[in-house]
């Protein structure tokens, strides 16, 4: 099954994080079908930047995301919203 998850990167202790379509039996930071976003929690440029598009397709293809992935997903959409409101 495809899974939607978070896949840990960057240096040590200024982690930045991939949201990643991928087999729900690889690891965490390995093989991936395709890179949907990323999240940094912390620093100067900190966000999160998704293509909900392509999350959405995934998802429309049985793809589950993990609880801090849906979390995120739904953050942004939040976002956008506000944002198109204005």
């Amino acid at each position: 099954m495809v899974s939607i998850r978070l896949a840990r990167h960057g240096a040590k202790k200024a982690p930045v994080y991939r949201m990643v379509a991928t087999d729900s039996r690889a690891p965490r930071d390995g093989r991936f079908i395709e890179v949907l976003g990323t999240h940094k929690p912390s620093g100067n440029d900190a966000g999160t930047r998704l293509k909900l598009e392509r999350i959405d397709y995934w998802i429309s293809k049985g793809a589950r995301p993990s609880d801090t992935a849906r979390r995120l997903i739904k953050e942004v959409r939040k976002a956008e919203a506000a944002a198109a409101a204005e």
